[in-house]
């Protein structure tokens, strides 16, 4: 992982840590099963309730964060039972939570308990079947003579019915998960890309704000003016829901762009407009599972973007009061942050680092890059948040074969972004890109992802799972 950190750390320390990402990707080799685990460093925290400050630590690229060996275990994995407990409505932001004072450099992950995988959900769906035939079975030996000599004709009679019952309950029963399919691709085709929603209790600036009241006159009609532009000229991957009862909080999920290593993928952000808003620009929060995939991306949940006066920019790339708006920060998250060679994100890497050398780091940072994408995949589609619920089990559905035929072409040498709809873009390409190493980590995430998609209800991907 020198690509993440090499500029950081020294060699012995890069050592330390690229060992420890190694084992936590063997980790996700046993079906996605065990926590990962990284050495991290906690000097970058911030207050989540200013995240977006323009005196905000921008210290993802200084001395200080980098990861020494002394540096203790980041640790989450004692409650994991928070990934599976539905009861409550702020599961979402609670788990966020555990990240909001861990700030990583891009590229290293924390432990992210999420990854186990609940019991009830390792259980085959053969086993219901064979336990209604067993008891089938059991009723059919009622038939047997008190001297236990069995009726053979009436025996095979009661078998056929048996068997004629079981395969009626088989049909039936997969006439009912077609129903339930098609209800759900219905759900997700009508998905609105604008939409407004009853409550946010789980949103991340639920407790900032105008919480409890509304908010001025002024204030009101320009975030109603926000919602005019959002509901006119949203993108076809961007999708935002917005509350009548909160109107200084939005959320929204972004699709990860084609032709980059966040392909496929879906992005959440929780959004508050301040009170002096648009004076200032909006506060956005970032659901990062622990994972630091973007130099501009906090695991935190920082969103460090010149629009949002979260870093230097030019003039013309700051907020204007008068001018810019919410539509214009989703649509730059998108383009800007989540773009094919986020390796330059990063301050002073574009000068720094310029023609072949350039390009060899940027290439093998957009395979670390993937891979935390994939696990970002599966943190957003058993954790969805609220409102999008519908629409993230559509959206894999859809795109899980594309996903895993990327995967597939990777492993054999594809460049991370070439593969657009399942086909690569460049066939030349093949064979020319990735590290033994990154083909590995794609490997051994195959079969988790099989299995999460599968449960999910996607078809056609049991192809792709590679022999144990």
């Amino acid at each position: 992982m020198d690509i993440e950190i090499g500029e950081f750390a020294s060699k012995e320390t890069q050592t330390s840590i690229s060992k420890k990402l190694k084992r936590n990707e063997e980790d996700m080799a046993k079906d996605l099963g065990n926590p990962t685990s990284v050495a991290a460093s906690t000097s970058g925290s911030l207050n989540s309730d200013n995240i977006n400050s323009s005196n905000s630590d921008l210290s993802y690229h200084d001395d200080n964060d980098v990861v020494d060996e002394g540096d203790e275990v980041s640790d989450y994995d004692e409650n994991d039972d928070y990934m599976y407990d539905d009861d409550g409505d702020d599961y979402y932001l609670n788990m966020q939570c555990q990240f909001d004072n861990v700030d990583l450099p891009p590229g290293v992950e924390a432990s992210v308990s999420w990854l186990k995988d609940p019991v009830s959900a390792n259980i085959p769906a053969a086993t219901s079947t064979s336990v209604q035939t067993d008891a089938v079975g059991l009723s059919a030996g009622v038939g047997m003579s008190a001297s236990l000599v069995p009726d053979v004709a009436n025996s095979e009679n009661k078998a056929a019915a048996a068997s004629s019952s079981t395969d009626f309950a088989e049909l039936s029963s997969d006439g009912k998960e077609e129903e339930k399919n098609d209800d759900f691709m219905k759900k997700f085709e009508l998905f609105k890309r604008f939409d407004t929603v009853v409550d946010f209790s789980d949103h991340h600036f639920n407790n900032t704000g105008f919480s409890g009241q509304q908010p001025p006159k002024n204030l009101t009609k320009k975030i109603q003016e926000e919602w005019r532009i959002l509901e006119r000229d949203l993108p076809d991957t961007i999708y935002v829901r917005v509350c009548e009862a909160r109107m200084d909080l939005l959320r929204a999920v972004i699709v990860g762009p084609a032709g980059t290593p966040y392909h496929d993928g879906l992005f959440v952000f929780d959004v508050c407009f301040p009170p002096t808003y648009p004076d200032i620009p909006p506060m956005v929060y970032y659901y990062s599972g622990g994972l630091r995939l973007n130099p501009n991306l906090y695991n935190c949940g920082k969103v460090c973007l010149s629009l949002l006066n979260t870093w230097t920019g030019k003039k013309d790339e700051m907020w204007m009061p008068k001018t810019s708006t919410m539509l214009q920060v989703l649509v730059s998250i998108q383009a800007l942050i989540l773009n094919a060679k986020p390796f330059f994100n990063e301050p002073g890497y574009e000068t720094t680092y310029v023609g072949p050398e350039g390009e060899r780091r940027s290439k093998a940072y957009n395979d670390d890059v993937f891979i935390l994408s994939l696990k970002t995949m599966i943190y957003t589609l058993r954790r969805p948040p609220k409102h999008f619920e519908d629409f993230v089990t559509g959206h894999f559905r859809v795109c899980a074969y594309d996903i895993l035929s990327a995967c597939k072409a990777y492993m054999k040498g594809a460049q991370v972004g070439s593969v657009v709809k399942g086909r690569v873009q460049n066939a030349n390409e093949v064979e020319k890109s990735g590290s033994n190493e990154f083909k590995q980590a794609v490997t051994r995430m195959m079969n988790g992802l099989v299995t999460s998609f599968i449960k999910n209800g996607s078809k056609d991907c049991e192809q792709f799972r590679l022999p144990g």
